[in-house]
């Protein structure tokens, strides 16, 4: 029920990852990175899954060998979402990696040696309509970078990625998107800014090595948003030491956050105090846990007093509003019912859930009408 942003986002060259468009007017992607063992096939693959039901967009997987592009192979026949294969150096497993069936590959063409062996990856990644993805980090610079700016800079990160764009503009291969991904927030910010200018592809946005859960999602939350906020980025991955699903949780959070994506239900929450009359964090808890399978755009506000709630609650789907005896709940900004906190999170959970069969109805209609 909330504007739509006011960003103006950056104008790029749209490519596809699989049947998801990046870039261009595309809404921007959320992805992540499996940690499993990519020889292991069925732990790898059950990963994936619980990604895509997360909401994930794209995937990426590490393949370090060619036993591994084997079980990419079979990985890739298991999952729907688009895979990225994480390549570094060795040419030959990108060559194999295209046959089975990649949707974008992540390898640098400046790092996998003589011209006719990047010839060779563009041509498979041209005639099997497979994106590159050239990703810069300013852990491994190359070390002639190194010597020349002293340590990595916004400059460094860069001169970098202009070199592997090189490589690729020689060959006439335009399907690319870029990173350059620093765990400094200044440094990446001023990079993706600087590149942002240069070229005209998607970019991939990621503060890397941010931390654990909590101080890597507000790490990157402040350097993610900073670019965001700039219209810059068309895919994000949020890159936590957590489990990868936290990840999308929270890249979905950041955009919902900036109205740039709507996925899922945005809560609209008070920190809850003296003038309460339920357990709003508790409610919370147990409401967030109970929806995480919910994909429909919704705004649910649960406010525990009188002075807040009934402004929240006419700008939300469904709101709650605390009050004593009872409490109150408003549906598309209109008082309708009233609950007891005995079962306040049963009876909310079912006028939620309610609420989406209604919104998805409607939907299903107007797509029906329109056909």
């Amino acid at each position: 029920m909330h504007s739509p942003s006011p960003i103006v986002r950056r104008k790029s060259r749209q490519i596809h990852v699989g049947q998801v468009p990046v870039g261009g007017d595309a809404p921007i992607s959320v992805q992540s990175m499996t940690n499993t063992d990519t020889l292991d096939v069925a732990a790898t693959v059950g990963q994936i899954a619980r990604l895509e039901a997360a909401g994930a967009d794209i995937v990426r997987v590490s393949v370090p060998s060619m036993e591994a592009a084997e079980a990419f192979g079979s990985i890739k026949q298991q999952v729907n979402v688009p895979l990225v294969a994480d390549i570094h150096f060795d040419y030959k497993i990108a060559l194999r990696v295209a046959e089975l069936g990649v949707d974008c590959l992540r390898i640098n063409p400046g790092n996998i040696g003589k011209e006719e062996r990047v010839r060779a990856v563009v041509s498979a990644a041209r005639d099997n309509g497979i994106p590159i993805r050239i990703g810069v980090n300013a852990g491994s610079l190359e070390k002639e970078l190194q010597r020349k700016y002293g340590e990595p800079t916004p400059e460094a990160l860069v001169e970098s990625a202009m070199r592997h764009i090189d490589h690729l503009d020689r060959l006439d291969f335009q399907d690319y998107k870029v990173s350059v991904k620093a765990s400094d927030v200044f440094m990446a910010v001023a990079a993706y800014r600087q590149l942002a200018k240069l070229i005209e592809q998607p970019l991939h946005l990621g503060i890397t090595e941010a931390g654990g859960l909590r101080s890597g999602t507000v790490k990157s939350s402040i350097g993610l948003g900073m670019l965001l906020m700039d219209g810059i980025g068309d895919t994000i991955r949020v890159s936590l030491a957590a489990d990868p699903v936290e990840e999308i949780k929270v890249g979905y959070d950041m955009l919902k956050s900036l109205r740039l994506r709507s996925k899922g239900i945005n809560f609209i929450a008070c920190p809850s105090c003296s003038r309460q009359n339920f357990d709003v964090i508790g409610t919370m808890n147990a409401l967030e846990e109970r929806l995480e399978d919910i994909m429909t755009p919704l705004d649910v506000s649960v406010i525990g007093c009188i002075v807040n709630g009934p402004g929240e609650a006419k700008e939300s789907d469904i709101g709650l509003t605390g009050g004593s005896p009872n409490n109150l709940i408003y549906i598309d900004g209109k008082p309708a019912t009233k609950l007891t906190n005995e079962h306040l999170v049963d009876e909310l959970e079912a006028l939620i859930r309610e609420k989406v069969r209604e919104k998805e109805a409607a939907e299903k209609d107007v797509i029906a009408r329109g056909a």
